[in-house]
């Protein structure tokens, strides 16, 4: 096993990590078949990575073969020049891909190994519970969802296909459906820093699976939203979005449909705060080459008059000496119109200590203009309150209200806890949900 990872060459990087499994498995199963080591110790070496597969199982809700879920994940979640050529266009025609089929191959004959034979040699049947394996029942909100219905499908069909030429188009194929890395199988990212100074992207395993439908009202606010983002999946001019306006009415809610509905296009979204600012330019030259379209989301964006990373923010959407990429777009929610707090000090015609004080308000607008898409999310009358709150009741049959009684504990919902919004009504709900069990 091992001499056919080593012959690997478009995937060499796979075979070449030396800490992983794959790595590991092929080192000792050769090693023990060469008698360079004994029984104890290739016994030793595989329960250890056979305990790993295991952790890599229940990160991602691996079942059934995780010995072929498991080299179907690293096909897709390592990047390879291959494969980033791969994403979003498919196969091309090329001399690599001679190379890369023959690394197919192997992979096939991985895919197919029969462990039967080493187990009887050593005594052990801990392939035959791998290769046959029933996972305990998890919520879907406890691993990455996403990514393991996809890596499972992916597992099946190399499984089932019939020679190299067959998996290098399910391969292929699957890197121009979905892309390859974190950043193909993944909708969405986070900031995290080393502490040597570095920084990378980590994954968002578990978003919110919201649509757009979802959110009641706001129907000409979600229109604008979707046409913004529609022409920049499709590659058209669009701009940055701001969305504003009174807390609890669906902001955020609105990025998150907006992710949820152009996943499947290529879109991809990357949350930062305000402290992390200073790496905006660092996370654009990560993304500015790849196939895909990424949204920077900033949530609850809003700036006090001491706090100066917005001028980071400036600098990236527009003005210094760097293009940012067609592939990004900045999106923001906040409950400030003009994110920047104000005071009465800067419009006075005179300060104590500013004597241009229309420089300050100009600095402090400028932001805000750079979103070219402002939307105002205002906070909904009685009647639209209702309507969310009839709306959400219905999974629940009313909870087995008559119509004016659900209305009316809903209003004295809202007239003890922080007044008409979309996320009093849901908060409503799930009191009422609490309350009927």
């Amino acid at each position: 096993m091992y001499k056919k990872v080593k012959r690997l060459v478009v995937y060499h990087n796979i075979g070449g990590q030396k800490d992983n499994i794959l790595f590991q498995l092929a080192l000792a199963i050769d090693q023990f078949k060469n008698g360079e080591s004994g029984v104890d110790q290739t016994v030793e070496t595989i329960y250890r990575n056979i305990h790993r597969l295991l952790d890599l199982a229940t990160e991602y809700g691996f079942d059934g073969n995780l010995w072929q879920n498991y080299l179907a994940w690293l096909i897709v979640s390592v990047e390879t020049p291959f494969g980033m050529v791969c994403e979003k266009a498919g196969a091309k025609e090329g001399s690599v891909n001679v190379f890369a089929k023959a690394d197919f191959a192997i992979f096939k004959e991985l895919f197919d190994y029969d462990f039967a034979p080493l187990e009887k040699e050593l005594g052990i049947d801990c392939f035959s519970v791998v290769t046959n394996y029933h996972a305990i029942v998890k919520n879907e909100r406890s691993y990455n969802y996403n990514v393991s219905e996809k890596v499972r499908a992916l597992s099946k069909k190399i499984a089932a296909a019939k020679d190299a030429d067959e998996v290098f188009d399910i391969v292929t194929g699957f890197y121009a459906d979905y892309g390859v890395g974190i950043l193909g199988l993944n909708k969405a990212f986070r900031v995290q820093h080393f502490h040597a100074g570095g920084m990378e992207l980590i994954p968002i395993t578990n978003t919110d699976d919201v649509r757009l439908t979802d959110l009641v009202g706001y129907e000409r606010q979600k229109e604008r939203l979707v046409e913004n983002t529609a022409a920049f999946v499709a590659g058209k001019a669009a701009n940055n979005v701001l969305l504003y306006g009174d807390a609890g009415t669906g902001k955020s809610t609105s990025i998150k449909a907006i992710l949820n509905e152009f996943y499947d296009k290529g879109l991809r979204m990357i949350e930062i705060y305000k402290h992390q600012f200073g790496d905006l330019s660092a996370v654009i030259s990560q993304i500015k080459n790849r196939n895909y379209r990424f949204i920077i989301y900033m949530d609850d964006l809003s700036f006090e008059e001491f706090e100066i990373e917005y001028k980071y923010l400036k600098a990236v959407i527009e003005g210094g000496l760097e293009t940012k990429p067609d592939n990004v777009l900045i999106y923001a929610t906040s409950n400030r119109r003009h994110l920047i707090r104000e005071t009465w000090g800067d419009r006075s015609d005179m300060t104590q200590d500013e004597l241009h004080h229309s420089d300050t308000m100009q600095e402090k607008l400028s932001l805000v203009a750079r979103f070219g898409v402002s939307i105002n999310y205002g906070a909904p009358t009685q009647k639209e309150y209702f309507d969310i709150v009839e709306h959400l009741a219905v999974p629940y049959g009313n909870f087995g209200l008559e119509r004016e009684e659900l209305l009316r504990q809903a209003n004295a919902w809202e007239m003890r806890n922080g007044g008409l919004s979309g996320r009093t009504a849901q908060q409503f709900i799930t009191y009422m949900a609490d309350k009927s069990r």
